[in-house]
C-alpha cells in the first residue's frame, strides 16, 4: 500500500490504511517537547487550545491530544496507533503496549523523600511506615526488590503534603529540579526510577501502518542524532592539515578546499560537539584560524 494515493479528482490524498493515529498529552511540559520534535521533523499539524484531534497537512499522520494517564490505554486498545508518554507512567499503568524508541527528552526521576529534620539511613528505614504516592505499582515494585515492607497509601495530587499532615512519614513522587520538595520541607533520599519520555506502539500495526511509523522514525532519529553534532569551518595552513585532520576525523573524510591565500586551505568536517570541545585547544595550537561552529538540523547516515 502507498502512503498516498489520488482520488477521483485527480487529487493525491492519503491512504487511509497507512495513516498513523498518535496520541499526545494534550498539555504541560511533554507536550512541549513532544509537538517541537514533530516540528522539527517537517510534520505540520495544528495544535491550537481545546482541539482533541487533528490532522497532519503533510504527513499521513492523525493527532490525538489526551490526558497522559489516558495515552497508554488507547495505545493499547488500538484507540490510537502510537503515543509518546513518561515511561514512569506508562510502567505503572501496566498496559499491555510497546516502547519501540526512547526519545531521550523530559527526563525526571522517581524519588523517595522525607521531612528534612528526619535522620535518614537507608530504605530499611521504611519498614512498618506509610509513604504517599501516585505511584504505587513503581514504589511497589521497589520495595519488594528492596525486601522493606510499608503501606502504601495511594494518592492523586498535592503528594508532597502528606508528611505535614501526619498521612505517611515519607513520600514517592516524581523529581525534576527538586524545588517542590524543597518548597514543602522535604529532602530526596531514595531514586527508584529514571523516566524519559518513550514512544509507545500498539502490538497488531498493519504493515501499511508499520512503513509509516518507520518512516516517522527515520526523521526522528535524524533530528536527534543532528543535535549531538556540529558542522565544523576552520582554515589552516597546509603544512598543519594532516594534524588537525587527525584532530577532526569526521564522519568520513573532511573536505579540504583551498583558499586564494597560498598555502592555506579550508576544512569542512562533522563531529560530535563533545569531540570538538575536547580538542579545541589543540586545534587553535596547531595553527586553525576562523573556526566557526555551525549546528545540523538534520543529519541522515
Amino acid at each position: 500500500l502507498q502512503p498516498y494515493q489520488r482520488n477521483k479528482t485527480n487529487i493525491i490524498m492519503p491512504n487511509t490504511d497507512s495513516i498513523l493515529r498518535i496520541a499526545l498529552q494534550k498539555s504541560g511540559r511533554l507536550s512541549e517537547d513532544s509537538f517541537r520534535l514533530f516540528k522539527e521533523c517537517g510534520i505540520k499539524f495544528e495544535s491550537g487550545t481545546g482541539k482533541l484531534k487533528t490532522s497532519s497537512s503533510n504527513f499521513p499522520a492523525e493527532f490525538l491530544f489526551l490526558r497522559d494517564d489516558d495515552i497508554a490505554g488507547y495505545v493499547e486498545d488500538g484507540v490510537a496507533d502510537i503515543g509518546i508518554v513518561g515511561e514512569n507512567v506508562f510502567i505503572e499503568s501496566n498496559r499491555k503496549a510497546e516502547i519501540t524508541y526512547r526519545l531521550g527528552f523530559s527526563k525526571c526521576r522517581l524519588s523517595i523523600a522525607v521531612p528534612r529534620g528526619v535522620d535518614y539511613k537507608n530504605i530499611e528505614d521504611f519498614q512498618g511506615k506509610s509513604i504517599a504516592t501516585s505511584y504505587p505499582r513503581l514504589l511497589g515494585n521497589y520495595l519488594k526488590e528492596k525486601g522493606v515492607k510499608a503501606d502504601i497509601h495511594e494518592i492523586s495530587g498535592s503528594v508532597e503534603i502528606a508528611p505535614s499532615i501526619g498521612l505517611a512519614e515519607g513520600v514517592c513522587d516524581i523529581v525534576s529540579s527538586g524545588s517542590t520538595l524543597l518548597s514543602n520541607g522535604l529532602k530526596e533520599v531514595e531514586t527508584i526510577f529514571r523516566s524519559e519520555a518513550v514512544l509507545i506502539s500498539n502490538k497488531k500495526l498493519s504493515k501499511a501502518k508499520h512503513d509509516t511509523l518507520n518512516k516517522l522514525l527515520f526523521r526522528i532519529k535524524a533530528v536527534q542524532t543532528a543535535q549531538n553534532y556540529k558542522y565544523i569551518l576552520l582554515n589552516a595552513p597546509n603544512d598543519k592539515l594532516q594534524e588537525i585532520i587527525n584532530m577532526i576525523p569526521g564522519m568520513k573524510s573532511p573536505t579540504i578546499v583551498p583558499l586564494a591565500m597560498e598555502g592555506w586551505s579550508s576544512i569542512h568536517s562533522v563531529l560530535e560537539e563533545n569531540q570538538f570541545w575536547e580538542n579545541i585547544e589543540a586545534i587553535r595550537s596547531a595553527g586553525a584560524e576562523g573556526i566557526l561552529v555551525i549546528p545540523i538540523e538534520k543529519m541522515i547516515y
